[in-house]
Formats: C-alpha cells, sequence, structure tokens
C-alpha cells in the first residue's frame, strides 16, 4: 500500500520536528561540556542537523503542508527524546547521540524509505538519503575524535541500555492524526 500525501507529510514534519529537537539539544550541551574537541564537533554537527531540518521542512512544503512544518512525534517517542536530553556527562552525550539516537533514527528513515513509493517520492527518498549520509560522516568523526581522546569512552553502560530499550519500546514515531483534506 501507498502512502498517501497527506501520510508523507506528516511523516516528514514528524522527523522535521526530532531533527530541530535534537540540534535544540545537542546546542544545550555545548556550554556545558568541558572539551573543547567535542564543543567543534557538536557545532559542526548542530549545522548538519540545522540543514537537514531544513531540507525536510522545505520538502513538507512541497508535500502541500506549511513550509517548514513540524509535527510533534507520538509520546512514547517524545519520552525517549526527553529522556534522550537529560543526558549529562561527555561520553553519555557521545554515546547516547551517535550510539543510540542517529542509528536508530537512521533506521527509521531507511524503514520509511522501505514503505514509500520511490517513483512518486523520490524528492523524499533523495533527502533522507543524503541525511543518511551525513549521519554516517557525523558517527565516523565521532568514532575519531574518541580515539584521539579515549578518556571520552562511557565506562557504565546501564543508562544507555535502558535509553536503547526504551527506544526499541517506540514502534511508529508518528501521532495518531484526524485524518484531513488535502487539496
Amino acid at each position: 500500500m501507498s502512502l498517501s500525501v497527506q501520510n508523507r507529510a506528516e511523516n516528514v514534519a514528524t522527523f522535521r520536528f526530532i531533527q530541530v529537537f535534537l540540534l535544540e539539544t545537542v546546542a544545550r550541551w555545548v556550554p556545558n561540556t568541558p572539551e573543547l574537541e567535542v564543543k567543534v564537533v557538536f557545532g559542526r554537527h548542530i549545522w548538519d542537523l540545522a540543514q537537514q531540518a531544513d531540507a525536510l521542512g522545505k520538502r513538507c512544503y512541497e508535500l502541500r503542508a506549511p513550509l517548514q512544518s513540524s509535527l510533534r512525534p507520538s509520546e512514547s517517542y517524545m519520552a525517549f527524546l526527553e529522556e534522550f536530553a537529560k543526558t549529562s556527562s561527555t561520553a553519555e552525550k557521545l554515546d547516547n547521540f551517535y550510539d543510540i539516537v542517529l542509528p536508530s533514527l537512521a533506521a527509521r528513515y531507511k524503514s520509511y524509505v522501505n514503505r514509500t513509493d520511490r517513483l512518486l517520492d523520490e524528492p523524499t527518498v533523495r533527502v533522507m538519503e543524503r541525511i543518511l549520509e551525513e549521519f554516517t560522516r557525523m558517527q565516523g568523526e565521532c568514532q575519531q575524535l574518541r580515539s584521539e581522546l579515549p578518556q571520552l569512552r562511557l565506562a557504565e553502560q546501564g543508562r544507555l541500555t535502558r535509553l536503547s530499550q526504551l527506544e526499541a519500546a517506540v514502534a511508529d514515531i508518528v501521532a495518531e492524526r484526524a485524518v484531513t483534506a488535502v487539496a
């Protein structure tokens, strides 16, 4: 079954909300992160997340939604994001963002690409494929940082496991919405 234009717009707007949430969270971390090298990487990745959110927001408009439309995700996914945002130590920030959030979000982008009609929704697929490439680069830059600063590796994995389980328990990130007519 092919996704309707409204379904596609809702998915893209939800992904945009998540991208904005992530960039705002990482931006809040910068002043409280003591390691200059981490601040620099975060700064580059905040810019990447902003560009990704912008591309998704423009795609929303092409899907007959308002320009830069954002839709809050399901309550269970929102609970995961809020728990993620509480991260405190630098090692936790790196592990949670680069080892949990980006890979799980990448899996959700891939799932969307596999569910949509690649011909009818080619612009969305192209935006998402570019974002996926950037996620891979961002994770590689984090690994490089960890190899240069081994003290940034997380010793205790308990919170990491709990956050992973919280994310994995979310079936669908798109909140149920009333069906509306799309022109």
